[in-house]
C-alpha cells in the first residue's frame, strides 16, 4: 500500500510534549506519548531536512534545561547535550596575563528551536533565557554561542519581558540566503544577513508605550513574528503595543496594522502557504491576558485591502481564555489547517483556512506552544 502524507501536530505543555498525528482529512487524531514527562516543554519542532527527526526543549526546576532529540519520528528520545556558556576572563589589578576564569553563567530556559538552511544540514538555531542564540553545526552534539548577539552594542538596553529575557523566535528568509530575524523579549526585532555573524536592530515605527521614547532604537516587547511563506519579504508583528506589518524585510520599518480591532495586545501570529496575503491574530485584554468578551475569536487580516476579519461565527468556545506566544499556527495543507493551543490545555483548530472551527476531544496540560508539520513521501 502506498504510503500518504500525514500531518503531525507538536505540541509543547507545562508537563511535557506531544505528538498528535492525522492523515491528512484531519479528522481523527492519534497522539503518541508524552515527551520530557513532568518537564515544561516550551517547544516541539521537526527539522524538515531529515525525515523523522524532532527535537524538544523541556525546562525542569530540578534538572535545569535539556535539548531532547529523536530521529526515529518520535518514538524515542535521546538527551542532546545542553548548550553552555564559556567562561569569561576576570583579572583583578596585579593578577597576571592568563589568570583565573569566572564561572560559567548559566543558561535558565531554552525557548525556540530552528533548523538551518538546507545546503547546511547540521545546522540548528537555539534560543534562550537569558537574551541568548546559540548555533550548532553537528546536529546539537555541540552548541557555541551567537556572539552577534550576545555582543550587541544595544544589548545594556535589552530588559526582560514579562516571560523572562528570552529569544523566542527565530526566523530564516528562504528567499535570501544567509538571512535570519530573531524576536527577543523585551528587546526587539534584529536582523542578520550573514547567518548571524552580526545583526541589527530593526525596530522603526514600531511602539513602546511603556519606555521614555515611544519609538526607540530597541526596547520594544515583541510577542512574535511570522513570514508570509509566499513573499517572505511581508513580515507581521504582534507586540506588546499592537500589531504589525513589515513589506520590505524590515529594511524601512513597520506600519501599525491594529486599528480597528477590540485590543491590540496579543501575543501570538500565524501566516499559512495556502493563504498568500493574510495573516492571524488573537486580540487579548492587556490586563488579564485573556480572550475579550465572553468567548474566543481569531481575526484574519488581509494586507491587499488592509481589513480585518473575524472567523468564529457566534460563540461556540464560550469562557475566557488564553494563549501563550507560541499557541497559533498553521499547516502547509490547501486549504489550511490553522491551530490553537491554549493555557486550559485545550486545542481550538480549523480545517478549511478558518471558516469552520471545532475543538480535539483531548485535554492536556497548559499549552506553551503549538507547530504545525507535514511529513510524507510527497513532501
Amino acid at each position: 500500500m502506498a504510503r500518504t502524507d500525514r500531518v503531525v501536530l507538536m505540541v509543547g505543555t507545562r508537563k511535557g510534549g506531544y505528538l498528535l498525528r492525522s492523515d491528512t482529512s484531519r479528522r481523527h487524531w492519534k497522539v503518541g506519548p508524552c515527551i520530557a514527562d513532568g518537564s515544561d516543554v516550551y517547544h516541539v519542532t521537526a527539522d524538515p531536512r531529515h525525515p523523522g527527526e524532532f527535537y524538544a526543549l523541556a525546562n525542569n526546576d530540578f534538572w535545569g534545561p535539556m535539548v531532547l532529540r529523536s530521529t526515529d519520528g518520535g518514538d524515542r528520545w535521546r538527551e542532546a547535550p545542553t548548550p553552555r556558556l564559556p567562561r569569561r576572563s576576570q583579572r583583578t589589578p596585579g593578577m597576571a596575563e592568563g589568570g583565573e576564569s569566572s564561572p560559567a553563567r548559566s543558561v535558565r530556559n531554552l525557548w525556540h528551536l530552528t533548523p538551518g538552511p538546507a545546503d547546511r544540514p547540521g545546522t540548528l538555531f537555539l534560543g534562550a533565557d537569558p537574551h541568548l542564540l546559540f548555533r550548532s553545526d553537528d546536529h546539537g552534539r555541540s552548541w557555541a554561542e551567537v556572539p552577534g548577539l550576545t555582543e550587541h552594542p544595544t544589548r545594556d538596553r535589552w530588559n526582560p519581558g514579562a516571560g523572562g529575557p528570552c529569544v523566542h523566535t527565530i526566523l530564516l528568509d528562504p528567499a535570501h540566503p544567509g538571512r535570519l530575524y530573531v524576536g527577543i523579549s523585551a528587546a526587539g526585532t534584529f536582523r542578520s544577513d550573514d547567518l548571524g555573524e552580526s545583526f541589527r536592530p530593526v525596530n522603526r515605527g514600531v511602539r513602546a508605550d511603556f519606555q521614555p521614547d515611544r519609538y526607540p532604537e530597541v526596547g520594544q516587547c515583541v510577542h512574535k513574528i511570522a513570514l508570509d511563506p509566499r513573499d517572505p519579504q511581508t513580515i507581521y508583528r504582534q507586540d506588546h503595543c499592537g500589531m504589525y506589518v513589515s513589506r520590505d524585510g524590515m529594511d524601512d520599518g513597520w506600519t501599525d496594522i491594529g486599528r480597528g480591532l477590540p485590543s491590540r495586545f496579543g501575543f501570538g501570529v500565524a501566516t499559512a502557504p495556502a493563504l498568500p496575503g493574510r495573516a492571524f491574530f488573537l486580540p487579548l485584554d492587556p490586563q488579564s491576558r485573556t480572550t475579550l468578551g465572553d468567548g474566543l475569536q481569531i481575526y484574519q487580516y488581509t494586507d491587499r485591502d488592509h481589513r480585518w476579519r473575524p472567523l468564529i461565527r457566534g460563540n461556540p468556545f464560550p469562557g475566557r481564555h488564553a494563549i501563550h506566544r507560541e499557541g497559533l499556527a498553521a499547516d502547509r495543507l490547501d486549504p489550511a489547517g490553522i491551530y490553537l493551543g491554549t493555557t486550559t490545555g485545550r486545542i481550538v483548530w480549523s480545517a478549511d483556512g478558518g471558516r469552520d472551527w471545532t475543538m480535539l476531544p483531548l485535554q492536556f496540560p497548559a499549552i506553551h506552544s503549538v507547530e504545525a508539520f507535514v511529513e510524507g513521501p510527497n513532501r
